[in-house]
């Protein structure tokens, strides 16, 4: 395993900008995440890295080496796509195998089979090697596409949304394994997704994308907690974080410059004082109820407490955690603030402020 350095990498598909001066760095062993909708620049930032796009401008590094022109096969990385990219007539055995197979590396049969066992192991499809991959369900063929990367041991390994086209249940159980698996092997992953979830749970650091501008890089905590922009701030928590007109809710205090004001629903908390509110509609979740409630003509989604009882129609009341606001100007960039306590207020109040 190796670091990746990206340094102000553009790329450009005739007159579209994919990615502009991007600059990041893929610490040996760390599990990075880029998160952004479609047309971000995601993957397009992997197929820099691996070499199968070259870029206008900037460099990129694997292990101190400049790579930027070398070709994919001498930049020792393993891509796992999208789709699972199987050889449907090959076992599953066969399929694992075959990047070990290339004359480059000169591995003997027996080497070859300890290393499929042993990655089949991680995997939990030691029961399969003999099964054809069109024998296989969709979440096992997507287990042996990321085995074919594992048994390599490249620099580094580039994962393309691989769970996406999972269901929801084998998703979490992938989840949990890739990254079961990533630290077991002291990997270096960058991971590509549109799924906050995915990201959250995976990251060691996550760098939100938007348009081919990286526009922050941080701890899953990090971007969640303290977002630079309104648009980093929309791209993880469900539900979405409230956004209002600031004063709303009863939050007086705010920065000069403030045009919105945000709150994630988990920081608002009904009947327990504040102004009165009513509740329009409850989602049950299994073990998270989430509230879409109405105060003062504006409505914002909460999420009360586990043991908290609430039905459309009721009447109750809300209120925004002390210091719980993040506010942002007119461009979307978040303002500093720090919510002035009770007795700051009566101090400002009393000299006519």
């Amino acid at each position: 395993m190796a670091d990746v350095f990206l340094e102000k990498v553009t790329k450009r598909f005739d007159s579209v900008t994919a990615l502009s001066a991007l600059s990041l760095t893929v610490k040996d062993g760390e599990f990075v995440v880029l998160l952004g909708p479609t047309g971000a620049g995601k993957t397009t930032t992997l197929r820099l890295v691996s070499g199968l796009e070259i870029p206008e401008e900037g460099r990129i590094t694997i292990g101190g080496v400049d790579v930027t022109g070398l070709t994919p096969a001498a930049r020792d990385t393993a891509m796992v796509f999208q789709q699972y990219s199987l050889y449907p007539h090959y076992s599953v055995f066969e399929n694992l195998a075959f990047p070990l197979r290339s004359p480059l590396r000169k591995w003997s049969d027996e080497e070859i089979e300890r290393k499929v066992k042993e990655v089949a192991g991680l995997l939990h499809i030691e029961s399969k090697l003999a099964n054809k991959a069109t024998a296989l369900s969709g979440g096992e063929m997507q287990r042996v596409a990321i085995g074919r990367a594992l048994v390599r041991k490249p620099s580094i390994y580039l994962m393309d949304e691989p769970l996406s086209s999972l269901d929801a249940k084998l998703r979490e159980e992938l989840r949990v394994e890739l990254k079961r698996i990533q630290m077991d092997l002291g990997a270096t992953i960058l991971y590509v997704t549109h799924d906050q979830v995915e990201a959250m749970t995976l990251a060691d650091r996550i760098g939100v994308l938007a348009e081919g501008v990286l526009i922050q890089v941080g701890t899953p905590r990090q971007i969640y907690a303290e977002p630079d922009t309104l648009y980093v701030a929309c791209r993880l928590g469900s539900p979405q974080i409230n956004q209002l007109p600031p004063g709303s809710l009863g939050v007086a205090d705010g920065p000069d410059g403030a045009a919105t004001l945000a709150i994630r629903p988990e920081d608002l908390m009904l009947g327990d004082g504040g102004l009165p509110a009513r509740i329009l509609a409850v989602e049950h979740h299994g073990a998270e109820t989430v509230v879409l409630a109405e105060s003062e003509g504006q409505r914002v989604h909460a999420l009360p407490g586990a043991h908290q009882t609430c039905h459309a129609g009721d009447e109750t009341t809300i209120r925004p955690l002390p210091g719980a606001a993040l506010f942002f100007d007119a461009e979307g960039r978040r303002l500093p603030w720090h919510a002035a306590a009770p007795e700051d207020r009566r101090l400002e109040a009393s000299h006519g402020r």
